[in-house]
């Protein structure tokens, strides 16, 4: 399941499909691929050799990145994952990451020569809060542990489990299965999650 947030950077929020509570809900994430729609995006520049690697820091903006070192103040986000090419083409970030950047290509720079290829980068905050976190509210996956609630027109959108987001929470993923018939009993909601168990379970909370 990808989160309805278009990809286009970072992603913060999911918007599924309501299909009915006896149905199963799709959303805009499904399998990790998540269809842009406004977001952040990283800019080529700045430290290291090779533009937002693995383990590199990033720096907050409000519409773009910047890479920065990681022992610096303004470092507020970490690399888990790197990969070339087209967001939609490549494989998907891992389920806990906090948000997604998209890697504009450029041009080789003047001081090293080197060009960026597009790509995109899985990020992790240096500090709390975690979106991606289960239950947290954000983040490019809905996994077991999130919450969401009914945003009207058909579609529901994650939300903090805790209740400290601008929504209450109102169903929960409990589990993943591969079919739902292996759903508990007090399950209202079927979410469509993707991979090898691709059926989400949700109860009321």
């Amino acid at each position: 399941m990808r989160k309805g947030q278009a990809w286009a950077g970072a992603l913060m929020t999911a918007a599924l499909t309501v299909a009915g509570l006896s149905g199963c809900q799709t959303s805009s994430k499904t399998d990790g691929k998540w269809p842009g729609q406004g977001g952040r995006s990283a800019q080529p520049s700045g430290y290291g050799a090779e533009f937002l690697a693995v383990d590199e820091c990033s720096s907050f903006g409000t519409t773009s990145f910047t890479e920065v070192p990681c022992t610096s103040e303004r470092a507020a986000a970490r690399v888990i994952a790197r990969y070339d090419g087209p967001m939609e083409q490549g494989p998907p970030c891992a389920a806990t990451t906090d948000f997604v950047l998209n890697i504009s290509k450029s041009t080789p720079a003047p001081d090293t020569g080197e060009a960026v290829p597009q790509g995109y980068a899985c990020m992790r905050n240096l500090e709390p809060p975690h979106p991606g976190d289960p239950g947290g509210g954000g983040g490019p996956l809905t996994i077991v542990g999130d919450c969401v609630y009914g945003a009207g027109g058909g579609e529901v959108r994650e939300t903090a489990c805790d209740g400290g987001g601008a929504h209450a929470p109102e169903y929960k993923v409990t589990s993943a299965v591969a079919q739902r018939s292996q759903c508990p009993a007090s399950t209202a909601l079927y979410v469509q999650l993707g991979g090898d168990k691709p059926v989400g379970c949700a109860r009321p909370v």
